[in-house]
């Protein structure tokens, strides 16, 4: 799996993959989640859609103590930007650092799609290369 061998090179999951709740992964400093509990028609989540799920991942951002956050994809991004009032929302783009204020960072990233990840778009140097900024900043604050 892409993401959790990326994270596990990084210190922030125990093991490269992940096959089930039950697997014995264990995440540190880490925490997964979406701006949409849907699975969309084409994969393409709507900003309707966005919008209606939007109470879920505030409840959650609200409870942890997030100081760098890494988005996969644009989608996230919008989400997490609007959510956290970034303003002006730089573009996104793979590698982005974005000061969201109060000590908090957003580290962009593109999406662990297939479509991404199969055609060179993402490769495991370039999702490496984030995660340990983000590794840096946890360390450092």
């Amino acid at each position: 799996d892409f993401l959790y061998a990326a994270l596990h090179r990084a210190g922030f999951a125990s093991q490269p993959e992940s096959t089930g709740r039950d697997d014995g992964m264990v995440l540190t400093d880490c925490w997964i989640t979406a701006p949409v509990r849907c699975a969309p028609p084409a994969n393409k989540p709507t900003p309707a859609e966005r919008d209606a799920c939007a109470p879920f991942l505030e409840r959650e951002l609200d409870l942890l103590p997030a100081r760098a956050f890494l988005v996969l994809g644009g989608f996230g991004y919008q989400a997490l930007a609007h959510h956290l009032g970034v303003r002006p929302r730089p573009a996104f783009g793979h590698g982005v650092e974005v000061d969201a204020g109060e000590g908090r960072t957003i580290l962009c990233s593109y999406h662990v799609s297939q479509q991404n990840t199969f055609t060179g778009k993402l490769t495991p140097a370039m999702l490496d290369d984030v995660l340990v900024r983000a590794r840096q900043l946890l360390d450092d604050r």
